[in-house]
């Protein structure tokens, strides 16, 4: 069902990119939700898809139904932040390997390993292009935010 979803937005899409009578090309603009991450702290979607290409935004480990950040430190944060990502993504009609940049936000850089040794799980055949910052504070006294940037359709992975 999700591919044939997906089939149906990248038609979609396809059909609406085409030059408009001013020459400039149509864009598409989709807001992304899912029921089963938590609403965003602020005045933003979810995600946003534009044609293809989806972004997501920066997610907290933020437990759904109580609205705060889960206990036991960043490595339990980056878990459930990356599980509330991966509702996002299935919403699109993706998955973690549709994702090709991250950026993750840091309250502290020394929580920098034991964050990757959550985040390489989630990403297992191709690791996307990543940054990750040191930050002065994060919503709701969090350790750990992600935001990410993915594809959405089928990718064609050449292993240059």
């Amino acid at each position: 069902m999700v591919r044939f979803l997906s089939w149906i937005i990248f038609m979609f899409s396809h059909y609406f990119t085409r030059r408009s009578i001013s020459g400039m090309s149509n864009v598409v603009r989709r807001v992304i939700s899912s029921p089963l991450s938590p609403h965003p702290v602020g005045p933003f979607s979810q995600a946003v898809l534009i044609n293809n290409t989806l972004y997501i935004s920066g997610q907290l480990g933020m437990d759904r139904v109580s609205g705060n950040i889960v206990e036991g430190g960043a490595a339990v944060e980056t878990q459930k932040a990356l599980e509330n990502m991966g509702h996002i993504l299935e919403a699109a009609g993706a998955n973690y390997n549709s994702v090709v940049k991250s950026t993750i936000l840091l309250a502290d850089m020394d929580d920098f390993a034991s964050v990757n040794e959550v985040y390489k799980n989630y990403f297992k055949n191709y690791y996307p292009a990543s940054a990750a910052y040191q930050v002065a504070a994060l919503p709701k006294g969090g350790k750990v935010e992600i935001e990410a940037v993915a594809i959405v359709g089928n990718i064609i992975n050449l292993n240059i």
